[in-house]
């Protein structure tokens, strides 16, 4: 066998790379079939890379490749140190890293730490153990399934309990997620021992980041909810220390569904995660824009606390999962049902399976401005693969399935993105007469000026000239219209004002910006002067869903 090649290293060691990234989240099964299988593999995914770099992004995020039962898309790890066969292997992996690099893409992979498949050759070796022993203790077993009561279930359609009576072991497993996928126990050293030597595995392949899978839910004590407990800080303290005294500018990106109250204790004091989804923000982005008023937005804003100054949010509109409304109230989200998922199987667990193209009815002014929202907002903005095109969903399929269906490369067979059979396609691809591969693809879209992807291309270089978007603060900015959103980025001599109609109207807007007296704003997508700032709030009309970025600095 070749020897892999030796991967490469960017000659930017700054440590807050990623607060001036442009992430793109991508399936490797998903995305490009090189070897006709009907799966995406990372010869394929190495094909498109230059198509990736063109959108102006800068970092990679892939989705578990490892090999695996596939029963929850990869997240039920059967081997973390291996790359699943249908997808390629360990030489295909690191030529992917080395040739990302080249093009100066980082790469950030999943460190699924909450729990494994239960065909991992861990649980298999816990189960045949005597209880007791450091084998059996590597899962967190029990005699009753009454322990830890107070714990909710997260996948609520598809779990009645977080115990499952395992009938070798003669004993109950905890699982927080599927019953396939058992808990590892951190309060056995050993298993963070592993989890350290698992995660030195691929950084020292060239990882640039890792994103920490469920981290909220790794310890287990009567008489709480089982979440964001003590105890899990220390161990991502560790894990940060074993990351830091051996490797430069490596990432840990939490992925935490919490209030911002809680999900800030993931930064620590700036030693444990540098990252963590805003994952409260992103439903009020949908809520707000159906209500067409800004205060949901400004209000979550207002609770999230400052962080730690080497430490950044990241934001998103969709991703592989549920539109999950965990994080807001009982009314906001019967409002959200109510709003965005008029089909019952549109819902799944406490959210919505849907693509944001659907969501936001196909509307491109809509589209565009909720992406100008999550490219301004305080954080580094995450892109899903088909986002940029509009790609739909197909609500048919099982569990989150119906946001994974495969890229639309072009009209011909399979949408371009491989020539198996039809019925050798790990899922169908999109044929409906809206959002179907005929209808929406990426060849079709690179032709047409005036395309979503193209739009999207010049936005993401418009972001990307002004370190403001990533690395300055928030402030809201005072207004006399609810149905306008404004906000204030400002990092060193730049100030940028955005200014954004959640309206289905025209709207006209009073600012209050004295601070800003005689500043004449530039619009900074199209390089427009604005008139002068004076002594009375500075009026604005804008066109339905309208935003304006503009630049305040002289």
């Amino acid at each position: 066998m070749p020897q892999p090649p030796k991967p490469i290293t960017h000659t930017d060691s700054d440590p807050l790379w990623f607060k001036d990234a442009i992430i793109y989240q991508v399936h490797i099964k998903s995305f490009f079939d090189s070897d006709g299988d009907g799966y995406g593999d990372f010869v394929g995914l190495i094909q498109k890379l230059d198509y990736i770099q063109s959108l102006g992004i800068t970092c990679i995020w892939i989705l578990p490749f490892y090999p695996s039962p596939l029963k929850d898309d990869g997240y039920d790890i059967a081997d973390y140190e291996q790359v699943n066969p249908t997808y390629g292997n360990l030489h295909d992996f690191q030529t992917f890293i080395k040739e990302a690099h080249q093009r100066g893409l980082r790469v950030i992979t999943e460190l699924v730490i909450n729990h494994t498949s239960d065909m991992h050759p861990w649980f298999q070796r816990a189960r045949l153990a005597e209880a007791g022993s450091k084998e059996r203790d590597f899962y967190v077993w029990s005699d009753t399934d009454q322990k830890y009561k107070d714990a909710r279930i997260i996948f609520c359609d598809t779990e009645p309990s977080n115990w499952t009576w395992d009938p070798v072991a003669k004993a109950f497993y905890w699982h927080r997620f599927f019953s396939h996928q058992p808990d590892l126990n951190f309060d056995n050293p050993d298993v963070l021992a592993e989890v350290i030597r698992v995660m030195k595995h691929w950084l020292d392949m060239g990882v640039d980041g890792l994103r920490l899978d469920a981290i909220p839910y790794l310890i287990e004590r009567d008489g709480t909810n089982c979440e964001n407990l003590p105890e899990t800080h220390v161990i991502l303290k560790e894990l940060r220390k074993a990351m830091e005294d051996n490797y430069e500018s490596r990432l840990f990106l939490a992925e935490a569904n919490q209030w911002p109250e809680d999900v800030v204790e993931y930064f620590g004091n700036g030693d444990e995660c540098q990252m963590a989804y805003h994952f409260p923000v992103m439903p009020r982005l949908y809520l707000a824009l159906h209500q067409q008023d800004s205060r949901a937005i400004i209000d979550i804003m207002a609770r999230t606390p400052a962080i730690p100054e080497q430490c950044q949010w990241a934001m998103f509109l969709r991703n592989h999962d549920e539109l999950t409304l965990e994080m807001v109230t009982d009314d906001e989200r019967a409002y959200m049902y109510a709003a965005y998922a008029e089909e019952p199987r549109m819902k799944i667990n406490v959210g919505i399976r849907r693509r944001l193209a659907p969501l936001l009815k196909y509307s491109r002014p809509r589209i565009e401005l909720m992406n100008g929202l999550v490219l301004s907002l305080l954080g580094t903005p995450i892109l899903y693969y088909g986002d940029e095109i509009g790609m739909g969903d197909n609500i048919q399929l099982w569990d989150r399935n119906g946001v994974r269906t495969p890229m639309q490369w072009n009209c011909d067979r399979n949408g371009g993105f491989s020539k198996a059979p039809f019925a050798n396609l790990y899922s169908p691809p999109l044929m409906d007469i809206v959002t179907g591969f005929e209808a929406v693809n990426v060849e079709a879209q690179q032709a047409n000026p005036s395309s979503l992807l193209n739009w999207i291309r010049a936005i993401i270089d418009v972001r990307k000239k002004y370190k403001a978007f990533g690395r300055g603060t928030f402030e809201a900015v005072n207004n006399s219209n609810h149905k306008i959103l404004s906000y204030i980025r400002r990092f060193e001599e730049q100030t940028i004002l955005v200014v954004a109609n959640l309206a289905q109207s025209a709207q006209s807007v009073a600012l209050e910006l004295a601070e800003f007296k005689g500043v004449s704003p530039l619009e900074i997508k199209g390089d427009a002067v604005f008139h002068e700032i004076g002594d009375s709030p500075y009026v604005l009309t804008l066109s339905p869903h309208a935003f304006y970025w503009l630049k305040l600095d002289s």
